[in-house]
């Protein structure tokens, strides 16, 4: 098998890897919608629940449900709050029963869930003890967002494909690390705190002034990989740190996105 063809494969393998990885991330977040099937009598009905809107306008929440016998009323508050439960009908709009949930500011959280009755039936869509919890963001413009996602994505991807180099006793692990970081920086650290402003008001939430998850994944990556280079700088051929370095970029981005991230206490706010 010819070097090139080699690279191509090792190329194919890195890009399999990162995607499975990006997908893993994004499903098991705290903004993922909470999906499922509720059984309604004799009727399976199939939800998908929001947990992130933009907070330019009040976010839908809806279900689709054919049968106009369907009934749906929605609980609802404001999370970590002292406020008081309020109960809502859920309006037809077609084969949906839609509710327009109340917008709030960037950070600010919504905790619901949703009660389907037909007849004497009824049903309460997911666990009955647990609330969905929605965030609210600022709307982040797509040539910000776009180029920071794919920042990312290559920085990732990189990571993995010199890991791979180095392993393989390849000859351009000092570059490739040097892509990742290329990558890494421009999308963590300046793409990054600016999709954060537009969407919660503040472009770091991290250590040392915060808790904020992402951020803190984002430094720890950039670091690593600074360390390594320069290791790799002063023996092309080190193995260790290359690996070592994509082993907790990959550790750190498989933690589910927007944990720990900005939030608004209600419990400082008046009761509505």
């Amino acid at each position: 098998m010819s070097t090139i063809l080699k690279s191509i494969l090792w190329w194919i393998f890195a890009v399999i890897f990162t995607v499975a990885a990006a997908k893993y991330q994004k499903m098991t977040g705290p903004t993922y919608p909470v999906s499922g099937k509720a059984q309604l009598g004799t009727e399976t009905i199939e939800y998908e629940l929001i947990r992130t809107a933009n907070n330019d306008k009040d976010a839908e929440i809806s279900i689709t449900v054919p049968d106009t016998a369907v009934k749906g009323e929605i609980e609802f508050k404001r999370y970590k709050s002292n406020d008081s439960i309020s109960v809502a009908s859920m309006m037809r709009n077609g084969d949906k029963l839609v509710f327009m949930m109340p917008k709030q500011a960037a950070a600010g959280k919504m905790m619901y869930k949703i009660n389907l009755t037909k007849g004497t039936d009824k049903v309460t869509i997911g666990k009955k003890e647990d609330f969905v919890v929605m965030r609210f963001k600022g709307p982040v413009p797509a040539y910000i967002l776009i180029p920071h996602i794919l920042f990312m994505f290559l920085g990732l991807l990189f990571s993995t494909r010199t890991a791979i180099e180095a392993l393989i006793n390849g000859s351009r692990t000092y570059k490739l690390a040097l892509w990742t970081l290329i990558f890494l920086i421009p999308g963590g650290l300046i793409l990054g705190p600016i999709v954060q402003k537009f969407a919660f008001g503040a472009y770091w939430t991290g250590w040392p002034f915060g808790h904020d998850l992402t951020d803190n994944k984002t430094l720890i990556m950039v670091l690593v990989w600074v360390f390594a280079i320069f290791k790799l700088k002063k023996d092309p051929k080190n193995k260790i740190w290359p690996v070592a370095a994509a082993v907790i970029v990959l550790v750190v981005y498989l933690i589910p996105h927007s944990m720990f991230g900005s939030e608004i206490d209600y419990t400082k706010t008046p009761v509505k």
